[in-house]
């Protein structure tokens, strides 16, 4: 499972295709690209469209040219998860040789039962299983639901049902690192999630357990996203360690941007996809202008036009504001000024 690279440090852009990029996924990339190409990281691109119904079949392309088009580039890929799927079974047979993993057929009607009687479950936090950790998903899924036999050594068999990782609790399910940005983590997943889903009933595995994977066998050494993401940092370093996995990633969780309600950018704050703003003649510049303004690059907040070449010696993680980046309708129309066809 577990490749041999070259020792030189790695990361990876990993967009998900269920829609266009917009302007605080391509802030992520941007950053993440950057502090690559400055440090003299490889650059891994992996599509990750393992999200079922969510994904659209033509996203993935549009993706890959929205980011070239930003003077985004890599050195391997683009690798599609979905390509081949026996990398993830293997590491599934691997935790059920070990009685880490059980089957469960428990639906969502029956864990949300459950999570209202108090003896059961004391914490009813909803969180995503299986799309990395985002509000909205299922409620914790607390060790008194497992099966009797859970535990037990077993050959991994995929027959159409979800299969949970057997989440210790503290001590040992206590789980530290620390972020480049976010600092010290301290984190329990038992008591946030508690056995999550690491393969699914439509016979894929979770976003959790993919990416320990695929990070594992491309070689990655730093993980640059989203803090959104930050919660999913410690279910993935177990299974790191479930599987044995040696030279656990370094992570960079960046803050997001957000509208100005405050709430993460979305369809509600209006168009931000990046190919919009292309179609109406904004140059690449523009956006990276106003993503590297967002990102402490610069003197006194001014909005200016910047190549991405020019953003890898202007970028510095340890300037970057630990909050979150403000998408302004000043920010939206400085972009339409930049349109070509507005500058007579």
């Amino acid at each position: 499972m577990e490749k041999t690279h070259e020792t030189r440090l790695t990361t990876r852009l990993a967009p998900s295709p269920t829609g266009a990029l917009h302007l605080g996924n391509a802030r992520t990339f941007l950053l993440n690209w950057a502090m690559a190409r400055r440090l003299g990281w490889r650059v891994v691109l992996r599509i990750e469209d393992l999200d079922g119904p969510r994904v659209k079949s033509d996203a993935a392309e549009g993706i890959v040219r929205t980011l070239r088009w930003l003077g985004i580039d890599w050195d391997e890929g683009p690798i599609v998860q979905s390509a081949d799927l026996s990398p993830y079974r293997e590491a599934l047979s691997v935790l059920a040789g070990k009685g880490l993993v059980y089957p469960s057929e428990l639906t969502r009607a029956e864990i949300e039962a459950a999570a209202s009687a108090p003896q059961v479950l004391s914490v009813g936090e909803r969180v995503s299983e299986e799309a990395g950790g985002a509000s909205g998903g299922e409620v914790r899924f607390p060790p008194e639901l497992r099966p009797m036999d859970a535990g037990t050594k077993r050959a991994f068999v995929d027959v159409g049902t979800n299969w949970r990782v057997m989440v210790p609790s503290e001590p040992e399910g206590r789980v530290e690192f620390e972020d480049l940005v976010a600092g010290r983590q301290s984190r329990v997943p038992a008591a946030s999630i508690g056995d999550f889903v690491v393969w699914t009933k439509r016979a894929q595995p979770s976003y959790q357990l993919a990416v320990v994977v695929d990070d594992a066998r491309q070689g990655v050494t730093h993980v640059v996203r989203g803090d959104d993401l930050l919660d999913s940092a410690a279910r993935q370093l177990i299974l790191y360690r479930m599987l044995g996995l040696k030279n656990e990633p370094v992570y960079a969780h960046l803050p997001l941007v957000v509208g100005e309600d405050g709430r993460r950018l979305a369809k509600r704050h209006g168009d931000t996809r990046v190919d919009s703003y292309r179609a109406l003649g904004v140059p690449a510049e523009a956006v990276v202008g106003l993503i590297a303004r967002w990102s402490g690059v610069g003197v006194g907040g001014e909005r200016v036009e910047m190549k991405a070449s020019e953003l890898v010696y202007a970028f510095d993680l340890m300037k970057l504001p630990r909050t979150a980046a403000v998408c302004s309708a000043e920010d939206h129309q400085w972009l339409l000024s930049r349109a070509k066809n507005n500058r007579g």
